[in-house]
């Protein structure tokens, strides 16, 4: 399988959308606002947002994030989305895409990388990772 993982640019946004309707369990992607944060994103030097091109085709995507941390004594980044269509799993893209990850992480001298996961944790500890907290979360609703 022949496929491309690049930074993502902003003609990626609609074929995005529909890789984030199928990614989010816990809310409702509304089209505007994912237009509006995709385009701070885009624009935010802390941000990595690559997408797996296949084709004409927007198959994949991963959102990550670093910042500075006292814990790590330097740059920690994290992984906030991940996703692949269901069609294209277990092909080794979701590997690729973190691989992807860690090199820029590595780029930037972060310490560590972190992610949160419900579904996957085989998937993550297949390429290396290891589990190390429980995730909470508290909705804010403004």
């Amino acid at each position: 399988m022949n496929y491309k993982i690049r930074k993502s640019t902003i003609v990626d946004a609609d074929q995005l959308f529909s890789l984030v309707e199928s990614f989010s369990t816990s809310f409702i992607p509304e089209k505007s606002a994912f237009f509006n944060s995709f385009q701070n994103l885009l624009n935010d030097d802390s941000v990595l947002v690559n997408v797996v091109e296949f084709g004409n085709f927007i198959i994949g995507y991963c959102l990550a994030f670093d910042h500075y941390a006292f814990y790590a004594n330097g740059r920690v980044t994290w992984v906030e989305e991940i996703m692949v269509s269901s069609n294209y799993r277990r092909k080794g893209i979701g590997r690729d895409l973190m691989n992807s990850v860690e090199k820029w992480a590595s780029e930037r001298n972060s310490k560590l990388i972190g992610l949160a996961t419900r579904r996957a944790d085989s998937f993550y500890k297949s390429i290396g990772y290891e589990e190390s907290a429980i995730f909470f979360k508290k909705q804010i609703n403004s």
